[in-house]
């Protein structure tokens, strides 16, 4: 409060100096009459007492406008028509210019969410039509099982992995989402992410230890089945020869493997968006957004995601499927 009165005091300043050497100017003249001390001192006492009186109501009147304004302030942009009318010309000046400000934010806004719209629409329809020759290359590679042709089948995995990893990202990146909460079966979840990634696990020589968890989480399946996918990849791409394995533990889900690990200064960053670090420097075929878009998709379902590494040891990522404040549908 004591605060709020001094600002006051500081932006009228000029009344009350004013306000004061008027009440002095009236002292001394009566003063100079010689009029009694009485009278001099009731005369000041009554333009004294009167200034209080206006200091206090301004006072108020500006303490009142103020606890509009941050109210406003704080409920941007619904509020912006509430703003009370200006009492100066300076005012008025400056409220045209926040309204006109808030047209040209609204109007960029609309604009930013219709390219935002279009943009969402063309990549899906982008992803949707690129399957198509995709899987016409997958069936044409079948046809005849040789070293070049599983070589190529690998790298068309890939080229398909990027494709869906682009239409997740500008799903997770638009302002609505299609997260449906419910209890879902965590063995169907990772049985799709193995049963994609066999093939590259098989053709690596790479062993996959996985038992059966029996458990219902509360997630939404298709954004965490990405998460699984995203770490799962992660787990193949850097592990030359031994294991992955995949766990369930205390409502843990964890990925492991005996790959080429994190060093410790990369492990506070990996999650940074296109931030790929030694190993991905290294083996350069990092694009540094896979476990950028892990870290966003946990934080949206309310899971926590870490990791724990030792370089030439492998890596371990937990998943922590707790989950709080969630309507089930």
């Amino acid at each position: 409060m004591m605060k709020l009165f001094l600002q006051y005091i500081r932006k009228f300043r000029g009344n009350f100096i004013f306000l004061v050497l008027g009440s002095f100017v009236f002292v001394a003249v009566f003063a100079l009459y010689q009029l009694e001390i009485e009278a001099v001192f009731y005369a000041f006492l009554i333009c004294f007492v009167t200034g209080a009186i206006c200091v206090l109501i301004g006072f108020l009147k500006f303490r009142k406008q103020h606890q509009l304004l941050r109210k406003i302030y704080d409920a941007l942009p619904l509020m912006i028509e509430e703003i009370p009318e200006p009492d100066t010309l300076t005012e008025r000046n400056l409220f045209d210019i926040i309204l006109k400000l808030s047209d040209i934010n609204q109007h960029n806004l609309n604009t930013m969410r219709n390219l935002q719209r279009d943009n969402m629409e063309y990549f899906t329809v982008w992803v949707h039509q690129i399957k198509t020759p995709i899987s016409a290359m997958h069936m044409i590679l079948q046809d005849e099982d040789t070293e070049s042709n599983r070589e190529l089948s690998a790298e068309l995995f890939r080229i398909e992995q990027y494709a869906e990893m682009a239409l997740h990202f500008i799903r997770l990146d638009s302002s609505s989402n299609d997260f449906v909460i419910r209890r879902y079966d965590l063995d169907q979840i990772i049985r799709q992410a193995v049963r994609r990634y066999a093939p590259l696990l098989i053709r690596r020589k790479i062993r996959l230890v996985y038992s059966p968890v029996n458990a219902e989480v509360l997630t939404d399946e298709k954004w965490l089945l990405f998460v699984v996918e995203q770490l799962l990849s992660n787990a193949v791409k850097y592990t030359y020869s031994g294991t992955v394995e995949i766990c369930y533990y205390d409502e843990m889900l964890t990925i492991s493997d005996t790959g080429i690990g994190i060093p410790a200064e990369d492990l506070p960053r990996i999650f940074e968006k296109g931030y790929t670090g030694l190993s991905g420097r290294t083996n350069q075929k990092s694009t540094g957004l896979g476990l950028y878009l892990c870290k966003k998709v946990c934080d949206k379902l309310g899971h926590r995601i870490f990791v724990k590494s030792q370089p030439g040891k492998g890596s371990v990522f937990f998943v922590d499927l707790r989950t709080k404040n969630f309507q089930i549908e």
